[in-house]
């Protein structure tokens, strides 16, 4: 039969509220006290449930992760860090998709907290800088690190890449490769990195001398077909390098290239952003920006479960990788 924490309490030799303080990592308990209970704990292969722990009045071993994101490898990639983070202190993860244009999105991350008293919650854009739910949160106390905010810097921990720098830097690559008509493919507004890639690629080309042409920016919404649309739409305007706000993006640009029986990269130069494993399965392999989503969902959860952090604005470093889809001119 499964332990309890009778049982604990029996083996430890101490009282069930003083199994419940180890569990619940409350002070005033002796070390050789503390010590002995958790031997209890492994010995019994004890697992409290939640339940259990939010009647005690402790924590629940718990932090939400919002997610609104038509990326998949995105929404995996950081649930994939946050998840390796949070198993060193033995918390459980739930992830909850939402629709930012939902009406309702406030009352139900409201509804989350009530319902399963997370311990923190982790943001991903857009919601990142949704002001009414950055209000509630705020406002309830519940700790909130937010991963790449794009505005209200102060209110909560953050972790992010500078987009600004990133899409600056893939600009000038192109630009150092001899491209001179560069297009681009933003992603939506309600994503604040889409306007910090795009003000890094007018970066680029104004240090260069290069004018600004409308005719060579589209806009998207970092999904493929998105990024064949907007290719078809940069093709035309004569672009020889197209730079795309996401690889999904990018590989919709392929995708027309192809279409259209150009020989790549020959014909037409074309770079992604994030490093996705899209990008290195389509043909030719993407030159993208690589931002370490990994890492960004470990160090997220790690400022939520650090208690008193030193860094409560961390930025990780990108990385220009270069294949086959670009070449000189």
């Amino acid at each position: 039969m499964r332990a309890t924490i009778h049982d604990v309490a029996l083996v430890a030799k101490v009282s069930i509220k003083t199994v419940s303080r180890v569990l619940n990592d409350e002070r005033y308990v002796r070390e050789d006290t503390r010590q002995r209970v958790r031997a209890a704990v492994a010995q019994l292969n004890f697992h409290p449930s939640a339940a259990a722990r939010l009647l005690g009045g402790g924590r629940s071993y718990q932090i939400g992760f919002i997610c609104d994101n038509p990326n998949p490898y995105y929404v995996f990639e950081l649930q994939m860090g946050i998840r390796d983070r949070a198993a060193q202190d033995g918390v459980r993860v739930l992830a909850q998709p939402y629709d930012r244009d939902t009406d309702g999105l406030t009352a139900e991350i409201g509804a989350l907290i009530h319902a399963t008293r997370v311990d923190g919650l982790i943001l991903t854009p857009p919601v990142t800088d949704r002001r009414d739910v950055l209000d509630l949160l705020v406002g309830s106390s519940i700790p909130v690190v937010r991963v790449q905010p794009g505005s209200d810097h102060h209110l909560t921990p953050a972790v992010a890449i500078d987009n600004v720098a990133a899409a600056r830097a893939m600009t000038e690559h192109l630009i150092a490769r001899g491209h001179r008509r560069i297009g681009f493919i933003g992603g939506p507004d309600a994503f604040k990195v889409s306007g910090e890639r795009r003000t890094g690629y007018e970066a680029a080309l104004k240090a260069a001398g290069f004018p600004i042409d409308p005719a060579l920016i589209a806009q998207g919404d970092f999904g493929v077909a998105a990024g064949s649309a907007g290719g078809a739409l940069l093709i035309d305007a004569e672009a020889t390098a197209i730079f795309a706000a996401s690889d999904a993006m990018a590989a919709g640009v392929l995708a027309e290239a192809h279409r259209r029986g150009m020989t790549l990269p020959r014909d037409l130069s074309v770079c992604g952003f994030d490093d996705s494993s899209l990008a290195s399965s389509v043909w030719p392999p993407l030159t993208t920006v690589r931002q370490p989503l990994r890492d960004i969902g470990w160090h997220a959860a790690d400022l939520l479960l650090t208690t008193d952090p030193d860094q409560p604005h961390r930025t990780l470093p990108f990385e220009i990788i270069e294949r086959a889809s670009t070449m000189h001119r």
